[in-house]
């Protein structure tokens, strides 16, 4: 009897994985910049500082969402 051995893939493995990994970056950049973009263009009405804080908040956005798509990554790659 021959000696058969399953070879397991790793979770991360599937495209299904990497579909989830691109869905989360995904949503990590897009929830920011659209609350945060929204919020500085309402501060700007309310306050008439036309795109002060419009650009404020995007500033913030992408601050925001390059720290959790590197960690993100990060935690993947640990992964590997």
């Amino acid at each position: 009897m021959a000696d058969t051995q399953k070879v397991s893939a790793k979770p991360t493995d599937s495209p299904w994985a990497a579909l989830s990994l691109v869905w989360e970056l995904g949503f990590l950049i897009a929830l920011p910049a659209f609350a945060l973009g929204f919020g500085g263009a309402y501060l700007d009405k309310v306050l008439s500082t036309s795109p002060l804080c419009l650009i404020a908040g995007l500033g913030f956005a992408l601050t925001i969402s390059l720290v959790t798509v590197y960690r993100s990554v990060k935690r993947v790659l640990s992964t590997l």
